[in-house]
C-alpha cells in the first residue's frame, strides 16, 4: 500500500487514544505495517490530545509540520489548531461538535462559530467533511460512542485499504463486551453518513 500518515487530534475524555489504538490494531490485523505514537497533556482535565498512526513502513512515530495525509478531528477547535500537521491538499474529517474548555464555560474566552471553524479550515483545504459524530452517537444510546461515529466514517470513506468490515471485526475483537453492541451501531452510523455525504 502507498504509506499513508494519519493525526489525531481530540480532547482528553474522547476516546481518541483508544481511537489510535483500534485504527492501528485494525491494520495490524490485515498485514500493514504500523507505527504509532501520542502526545497529549492534561488529557484527564480535558486537556489536547495528538496521537499519530503512520501506515506502510514508518519508521518513526511523529509526524512532523505539513506531513498529515488525514486529520482526523474529534473537536472542531482541536481540528482548527492540528492544520498546520496537515499536507497540502490533504484531508480532513471532524466532529461537528464542540467541547468548550474551562474558561470558556466560565465566561472568559469565546468559542469560535463553526462558521469561522469552516472557513479557517476551509483555507487550508477543500476536502474535508463536518460529521454530526455526538448527535449520532446519541442514537446508540451512549455518547461516548462518538470517536467510534468518527472512525466508521473514516473506514467508510475509502482512504484505506481496510474496509468497513474490517473494522467492525476489530471491535468486536478488542471491545469490552458490554461495549461492543453500541460500538458496532455507532461504526455503522458514521458510514452509513459517510456514504450520503
Amino acid at each position: 500500500m502507498k504509506p499513508i500518515r494519519i493525526f489525531f487530534a481530540g480532547v482528553g475524555g474522547q476516546g481518541t487514544l483508544t481511537a489510535t489504538r483500534l485504527l492501528a490494531e485494525t491494520a495490524l490485523d490485515s498485514g500493514i505495517e504500523v507505527t504509532a505514537g501520542e502526545i497529549h497533556g492534561m488529557a484527564q482535565r480535558g486537556g489536547v490530545v495528538h496521537s499519530f498512526v503512520l501506515l506502510g513502513g514508518y519508521l518513526s512515530p511523529k509526524i512532523s509540520m505539513g506531513e498529515a495525509d488525514i486529520l482526523l478531528g474529534f473537536e472542531p477547535v482541536e481540528s482548527l489548531r492540528a492544520l498546520p500537521y496537515l499536507r497540502p491538499g490533504g484531508r480532513i474529517l471532524a466532529s461537528d461538535a464542540p467541547i468548550p474548555t474551562l474558561s470558556v464555560s466560565m465566561g472568559r474566552e469565546t468559542y469560535p462559530s463553526m462558521e469561522k471553524i469552516r472557513e479557517g479550515i476551509g483555507k487550508c483545504t477543500e476536502k474535508f467533511f463536518f460529521i454530526p459524530c455526538m448527535e449520532l452517537a446519541r442514537k446508540t444510546g451512549i455518547v461516548q460512542t462518538a470517536n467510534t461515529v468518527l472512525l466508521g466514517a473514516f473506514f467508510a470513506g475509502g482512504y484505506l485499504p481496510l474496509s468497513l468490515e474490517d473494522f467492525l471485526k476489530s471491535i468486536e475483537k478488542r471491545l469490552a463486551p458490554r461495549l461492543v453492541e453500541s460500538n458496532l451501531q455507532a461504526a455503522r452510523l458514521g458510514a452509513e453518513f459517510m456514504a450520503s455525504a
